[in-house]
């Protein structure tokens, strides 16, 4: 699976829920909203093999 951030794509191997492959690759998953073909997912989902996942960084703001 693909994961992609700002500039920079990971590799990934293997299934596994969301949270646990927006940790592998340095990010808390709090701080990101996953997208996978235009939908927005939730951190238990299982992703692996063809999947390409777009994290959006999460902004606060008042």
């Amino acid at each position: 699976m693909q994961l992609v951030y700002r500039d920079k794509t990971w590799e990934l191997e293997g299934k596994m829920p969301l949270s646990k492959a927006i940790k592998k690759v340095g990010l808390q998953p709090i701080s990101v909203l996953a997208m996978r073909d235009g939908k927005l997912l939730t951190n238990d989902v299982l992703v692996g093999g063809d999947d390409v996942i777009k994290l959006i960084a999460v902004v606060s703001g008042g």
